[in-house]
């Protein structure tokens, strides 16, 4: 058959994915071989949120070192001979993009409701009996 890669219709693989951005995301996902590389990062832009168009995938294996860049969008996965336990890394490029700057992931980014004391104090009794209530289902 040459050099033609041959898959068959059930094989799949394991990949962890790991994100650029998002340095607490990690996660296994089992991939069919037969997926196109743009399939795969459609697949990605759903769990992750960085699009099609603003990513790059990264093959590395179980030792860390890097097998590929998966550059082809036409090329099935299977071309880049991916193993159970391999690493796939998405690369956002887009410098606005909902995964940049840390936004998902530290909450020292966001900006906290904050309340006085007596502020809290002129709130109807109710609001305060109610926090009262939640505290204790959550103890």
């Amino acid at each position: 058959m040459g050099s033609r890669l041959q898959i068959q219709g059930d094989e799949s693989v394991l990949l962890r994915i790991t994100h650029s951005n998002l340095k607490s995301f990690s996660t296994d996902v089992r991939f069919s071989l037969q997926l196109t590389v743009k399939a795969v990062k459609e697949k990605m832009w759903k769990k992750c949120g960085t699009s099609v168009n603003s990513m790059g995938l990264e093959l590395y294996d179980d030792m860390g070192a890097k097998i590929s860049e998966l550059s082809d969008n036409s090329r099935p996965l299977g071309f880049y001979s991916p193993q159970d336990g391999y690493r796939l890394h998405v690369i956002d490029f887009d410098p606005s993009s909902v995964t940049s700057g840390g936004w998902l992931e530290d909450t020292s980014l966001v900006e906290k409701y904050k309340i006085s004391e007596e502020a809290y104090d002129k709130l109807d009794g109710e609001f305060g009996s109610l926090c009262e209530t939640s505290t204790k289902f959550l103890l």
